[in-house]
């Protein structure tokens, strides 16, 4: 594939590589992470989670990326990842770097991608949507990530 982002047939490739990595993830954080305590579970709820009970956060020294080179070059080059990646939600299981674990903003940021998963129905149709604008529009103007934005940001004190 060449540098840069993903032709439209380089996307629906790699696709069904993101889904299952991502898949893959899921189950390592939802075997080794944490439940929501309390006030991350009334957040959960207020970020339109429907079901904050099944999330699990698994604190990590980096966020991990994909071992397949070309699926790990088109997350780097969209913007979705990289070493300094600080949260990463995979519907029920969320990535937090260690140093960022205490960080209410954040897990609330990665709970509306949780709520955003749950209205999809899958992590396919999900990260579908979300990749492909991440890659037309950019990362931080992507509308699902805007939502993220905008929704953590009205967290209640």
């Amino acid at each position: 594939m060449s540098p840069g982002l993903p032709t439209p047939e380089q996307f629906e490739l790699l696709l069904p590589l993101a889904v299952a990595w991502a898949g893959e993830q899921e189950s390592i954080i939802l075997a080794s992470g944490t439940a929501l305590t309390a006030a991350q579970l009334a957040d959960a709820r207020q970020m339109g989670v429907a079901h904050p009970d099944r999330v699990r956060l698994l604190a990590v020294a980096s966020v991990p990326m994909p071992d397949d080179p070309v699926l790990r070059a088109a997350g780097e080059t969209a913007g979705l990842m990289s070493p300094f990646t600080a949260g990463l939600t995979l519907r029920y299981g969320i990535f937090i770097r260690s140093d960022m674990i205490d960080d209410r903003g954040l897990i609330a940021h990665e709970l509306v991608h949780t709520g955003q998963y749950e209205r999809f129905g899958s992590v396919g149709a999900f990260l579908r949507q979300y990749l492909s604008e991440c890659l037309s529009m950019g990362y931080p103007a992507a509308p699902l990530e805007q939502e993220a934005i905008l929704r953590s940001s009205g967290l209640d004190t």
